[in-house]
């Protein structure tokens, strides 16, 4: 028997175990959520009750924007629109304080820098094109 036939030399294939099957399974999932946000452009997405078209949509913010509640997506809307925070809170019947408090809710759920990072979002979202 020569050194290189010799069962201490032999090269075995790598054997499929639960830490294999457990990668396996953690790339699909990654591969699911990759191509879900690639075809985002391509759908509508739902923000509170309001429809947005998808490509207006930043996939960075695709998750945030579907936490947001009732309210808050309303509030983004009108912001959109140019309103000011006092004619929001004539239109949604809430005060201003609470069209602030909804901003911020907003803000902190979609993790930006501030108003003026959400009023950019909300002006890409919802500002008509005609």
């Amino acid at each position: 028997m020569t050194a290189l036939s010799s069962p201490a030399h032999r090269i075995e294939p790598p054997r499929e175990g639960a830490a294999d099957t457990e990668e396996l399974a953690r790339l699909v999932e990654l591969l699911r959520e990759s191509e879900a946000r690639r075809e985002a452009h391509l759908r509508e997405i739902t923000i509170g009750e309001f429809i947005v078209v998808g490509w207006r949509v930043p996939l960075l913010h695709l998750a945030g924007l579907q936490t947001l509640t009732r309210n808050e997506a309303a509030v983004l809307r009108f912001l959109g629109w140019g309103r000011a925070n006092g004619d929001i809170g004539t239109l949604l019947n809430m005060t201003e304080n609470t069209v602030r408090t909804h901003m911020n809710n907003a803000i902190r759920k979609l993790d930006l820098d501030g108003v003026r990072e959400l009023n950019s979002l909300a002006g890409l979202l919802f500002l008509p094109l005609e």
